[in-house]
């Protein structure tokens, strides 16, 4: 697959994602009679997750028929360009189905083992962050970085944390960021955390596992706006998810040693 080619669903994932979040926004205006079922603990799916979603693979299917398609709540739909789309069709969907504006769309377009674009909407604060591999990382049309020159004792981590994963790790991580002088910060999308990392927000996002539709797109962002993303195959990260540590340059190397000892064990 070529540039212009990936240039062109770069494009495309910017119009999905606006178009899905005024669907969804729809939706949460409309929060306290949605249908929601239980999926595991502290897992829920609304009527919203699913017809999002749904909105969201049929227009790509229209605009690129051939292109293989991952998503949280449906089937993987393989394709045969070589082009995968990754798409969480509301992360943060705790928030939304409480009323919380803290959700996002979230678009990842990889190719082998590389996320070649990522676009994470908000719609309650119109913010849409997004990049293409090579390209710099933006929110709407200006240009984002990571925040210079901060230790972990001017800023804020984000961390994160799921009934996947084991209770252990997240008490460590969040005694050893205040121990280190920190502030810990969560809001129960991931995607947004990552985001937020990306624009200067906060210092850094750690999570013990987290879903490749949740992750990738943050990943390329924060990478993509000057700070630093743990090593990771993203058709690995599809297929089985993993551990994701971001942060500054300046606080990454502590961070990633604050989750190998925090996430140590098996309790």
């Amino acid at each position: 697959m070529n540039a212009e080619d990936i240039d062109r669903r770069y494009a495309e994932a910017r119009h999905i994602a606006q178009e899905a979040g005024a669907v969804a926004l729809d939706y949460f205006r409309r929060f306290d009679g949605l249908e929601v079922e239980v999926k595991s603990h502290q897992d829920f799916v609304s009527e919203a997750d699913k017809n999002v979603e749904a909105f969201v693979r049929k227009a790509i299917a229209d605009a690129f028929p051939d292109d293989g398609i991952v998503g949280e709540e449906d089937k993987p739909k393989a394709g045969t360009s070589g082009f995968t789309w990754v798409i969480d069709p509301i992360d943060g969907t705790t928030n939304f189905i409480h009323g919380i504006p803290g959700w996002t769309v979230v678009l990842a377009g990889v190719v082998g083992k590389r996320t070649e674009v990522g676009v994470i909407h908000d719609p309650n604060h119109d913010e849409m962050y997004h990049t293409r591999r090579g390209g710099g990382a933006f929110c709407n049309d200006r240009r984002i970085s990571v925040l210079r020159g901060r230790d972990i004792r001017t800023g804020s981590v984000g961390v994160g944390f799921s009934g996947r994963t084991r209770t252990g790790g997240i008490k460590r991580l969040v005694n050893e960021v205040i121990d280190a002088g920190g502030v810990f910060y969560r809001n129960a999308s991931g995607a947004q955390s990552l985001a937020y990392v990306a624009s200067g927000k906060l210092l850094g996002y750690v999570e013990e596992h987290m879903n490749a539709w949740d992750c990738l797109a943050g990943q390329l962002l924060v990478a993509e706006a000057g700070g630093v993303v743990e090593d990771q195959d993203a058709a690995d990260m599809v297929a089985r998810g993993g551990r994701v540590v971001t942060g500054t340059p300046e606080v990454f190397a502590d961070l990633v040693a604050m989750a190998e000892r925090s996430y140590a064990g098996a309790d």
